[in-house]
């Protein structure tokens, strides 16, 4: 897009946010030319984007549709956003260091880019097995149980865990699993890494 174009397809826009602020406040052009203190011709240019405006104008022109100036550009070059979604069953099943038969971790989201924000999985444990792993990384984890009961060991202290309950701790002290209280047992594990990302 040249810089020609970028310029009319902003004032298109601001043309067609000021007519609908206009027009949605039951207002008429001669109102609002009145409120702002600028001619009657002038806004009709500005709403059909034949003409540039200054700073000046539109904060006035804000003021008199009652919004912040800035809310004359909220929509404006908004980027589409980068959503992703993972339909049930479909999380990329990973392994982890140290986790056991009947241990089920889902990653449910991925392809972050360079530095990881954050990692969720659903962890499902349907086998009722002695011995856990241990886990420690960078950051802080956030559980939240969806199913079965679990006893849940973060350094010298732990948690009985139910279904609706949350617990948040940070990631560097060892934690996991003490006992399973009621298999199958199913939770969401979200790490949200420092702002360096994963280690």
């Amino acid at each position: 897009m040249t810089e020609n174009q970028d310029t009319t397809s902003l004032e298109r826009y601001l043309g067609n946010t000021i007519r609908d602020l206009r027009q949605k406040h039951g207002l008429t052009i001669a109102d609002v030319a009145t409120l702002a203190g600028i001619s009657r011709g002038m806004l009709s240019k500005i709403e059909n984007a034949q003409t540039a405006t200054s700073l000046d104008t539109l904060s006035r022109l804000a003021g008199a549709l009652g919004v912040s100036i800035s809310a004359l550009f909220r929509g404006y070059d908004v980027r589409d956003g980068s959503a992703q979604l993972v339909k049930d069953g479909e999380g990329m099943e990973v392994v982890r260091r140290g986790t056991k038969r009947g241990h089920t971790y889902h990653l449910l989201a991925y392809d972050q880019g360079p530095t990881k924000v954050f990692e969720p999985f659903l962890i499902t444990i349907d086998h009722a097995s002695e011995t856990f792993p241990i886990f420690e990384h960078p950051g802080t984890e956030f559980i939240y149980m969806l199913e079965g009961e679990i006893e849940y060991r973060h350094g010298q202290n732990t948690y009985v865990l139910k279904p609706g309950d949350a617990l948040t701790f940070r990631g560097d002290v060892p934690h996991g699993p003490e006992k399973l209280n009621q298999v199958p047992i199913k939770f969401l594990s979200i790490l949200m890494y420092p702002a360096g990302g994963e280690d």
